[in-house]
C-alpha cells in the first residue's frame, strides 16, 4: 500500500497543459493576421481571416470573408470627408449667392463676378472697383465691396488666395517696375485691408501675382484689357470636388 500511495503523488498535474496550448493557437492566429495586415496583400489577409475564424470555433467568426481592416478605415474616412465636403459645398452656395445679391444691390454686378467649382469659391474682381489706373492703394470709398467678401468669408476655416492680374500695357514708374509690380502689390493691400479691416485671420491669406501673363480675355480690345486688370479672391477647398467644373469657372490659376 505504502509503495502504491508513493506511486501516485509522484505523477505529476498536467492539466496546465490545455490552457498553455489555447494561449499560443490564440498568439499564432494573431501573428497570421498581423502579417497579412503587413503585406497589405488581399489573398494572404483573405487567407488569415479565414484562419482567425476557424480558431475560433468555425462559427460566425470575428471577420467577415473578404474583410480588410485597412479598407473599412479608408471607407470610413472616406465617409466622413464626403460628409464633410457636403457641409462645405452647401456653405460656398450659399456664400456665392449672397455676394451677387449684395454686388447686385449695390450695383457692382457688372464689375464683380463669383464663380464656384472644384478648388473653390472665386472673387473676380476688375481694378476700376478697387484702384486708381497705374496705382495699388485701395480706394477707401469703394471698400465694401472688400468688407463684404470679408464679412461673407469671416467665420471659415478654409485657406484664401489673393491674386493679382494686369493687362499687357507695359508699366515702368517710380512706384512700379512692372506689371508684376502693380499686380503683386495690389494683392498684397488687398490682403493687408482684409486682414485689418476685414478681420480676416491673417495665417489664412497668401497672395499670387501674374502680370500680364495669365489674361482670361483678349488684350487686342479695351473691354478685354480692362477685364484682365482685376484681383482674384479664391477660398480654398478644405475638400475639392473631382469635377473641377462646377458653377461659372474652371480650375483657378
Amino acid at each position: 500500500m505504502s509503495r502504491k500511495k508513493k506511486h501516485e503523488e509522484d505523477h505529476i498535474d498536467e492539466t496546465w497543459l490545455i490552457p498553455y496550448s489555447d494561449m499560443l493557437t490564440l498568439l499564432l492566429a494573431l501573428f497570421i493576421v498581423m502579417f497579412a495586415m503587413s503585406q497589405v496583400n488581399q489573398q494572404k489577409f483573405q487567407k488569415a481571416a479565414k484562419e482567425f475564424n476557424a480558431v475560433f470555433s468555425g462559427g460566425s467568426g470575428v471577420m467577415p470573408e473578404g474583410g480588410n481592416s485597412v479598407a473599412v478605415l479608408q471607407e470610413t474616412n472616406s465617409s466622413d470627408e464626403a460628409k464633410k465636403g457636403v457641409i462645405e459645398e452647401d456653405k460656398m452656395t450659399e456664400i456665392k449667392k449672397g455676394l451677387e445679391k449684395g454686388f447686385a444691390e449695390s450695383g457692382y454686378a457688372d464689375k464683380v463676378s463669383v464663380g464656384l467649382n472644384g478648388e473653390g469659391l472665386e472673387v473676380c474682381i476688375q481694378d476700376a472697383v478697387l484702384f486708381n489706373s497705374g496705382d495699388a492703394n485701395v480706394l477707401q470709398e469703394l471698400s465694401p465691396v472688400l468688407l463684404e467678401i470679408s464679412k461673407k468669408v469671416k467665420d471659415l476655416d478654409n485657406n484664401i488666395k489673393i491674386i493679382g492680374h494686369t493687362d499687357n500695357r507695359p508699366i515702368k514708374t517710380a512706384k512700379f517696375g512692372s506689371n508684376w509690380d502693380l499686380s503683386a502689390m495690389r494683392a498684397i493691400n488687398v490682403m493687408h485691408y482684409m486682414v485689418d479691416i476685414g478681420g480676416l485671420k491673417p495665417e489664412k491669406l497668401s497672395i499670387q501675382a501674374f502680370g500680364e501673363y495669365k489674361p482670361k480675355y483678349d488684350n487686342s480690345t479695351e473691354e478685354g484689357q480692362a477685364k484682365n486688370r482685376r484681383v482674384e479672391i479664391f477660398i480654398v477647398r478644405n475638400y475639392p470636388k473631382t469635377n473641377k467644373k462646377v458653377d461659372g469657372f474652371s480650375k483657378p490659376n
